[in-house]
């Protein structure tokens, strides 16, 4: 998982309440498992005119003009604004990847769904939670300077706004480390392998049986 320190990037405006999973990456692309190839059909149904399907290219497909993340320069946004209730919906982890793959380090919203923030955090994304009105200050922002670039410093807890304020956020102790160090779930396991290794051995000589050895 790729560590999470600090990130400066375009920030790109997706004004819409609870957005929810399916809306993220439709359920047809569900198939793979693979956590890479979901960014091109990243908010699918709202990008492309044409409907898509599964392991088809779509470059050739025609965009939607009015979505936000088909404009310059929010075409190359790496931190999405959202508004309350981001990634509701069902609990597709693939939400994330699409939202990874597209090439999002972050996401600032006043709210999350549950299970989609916790994925966030498996999976490298930041999802900062900050006030309504500090949300809408950024909308405003970004809605006057198209290609407002934000940095999200995950060492000091803050979204610094160039010549302007700064907000900050908090996250819980342990996945921020776990972000700031790059470690996901099998990386921390693996931190254990000498210790899992020698219990193997041990419960081989205790319960040979347990292990069809007898």
């Amino acid at each position: 998982m790729q560590a999470f320190i600090t990130h400066r990037g375009i920030a790109a405006p997706l004004d819409r309440s609870n957005v929810d999973t399916d809306a993220i990456i439709p359920k047809q692309y569900l198939k793979s498992v693979k956590r890479t190839g979901f960014g091109p059909n990243a908010f699918d149904d709202w990008r492309y005119l044409d409907p898509g399907e599964p392991d088809a290219d779509s470059s050739g497909r025609r965009k939607n003009p009015e979505f936000v993340l088909n404009q310059p320069p929010f075409d190359r946004a790496t931190i999405l604004l959202a508004r309350k209730n981001f990634g509701c919906g069902s609990s597709r982890e693939h939400a994330v990847w699409a939202l990874t793959d597209f090439g999002f380090r972050a996401v600032i919203a006043p709210s999350y769904a549950d299970i989609f923030f916790n994925n966030s955090f498996k999976n490298g994304l930041l999802p900062v939670v900050l006030k309504e009105e500090e949300v809408e200050d950024l909308f405003q922002r970004v809605s006057r300077e198209p290609g407002l670039q934000l940095e999200v410093d995950l060492q000091e807890n803050v979204v610094r706004v160039p010549e302007g304020p700064a907000f900050a956020f908090t996250v819980d102790a342990n996945r921020r480390q776990r972000l700031l160090e790059g470690v996901d779930d099998i990386a921390l396991t693996l931190q254990h392998a000498e210790a899992i290794r020698a219990y193997e051995a041990r419960r081989r000589i205790e319960a040979p049986w347990l292990l069809g050895e007898t």
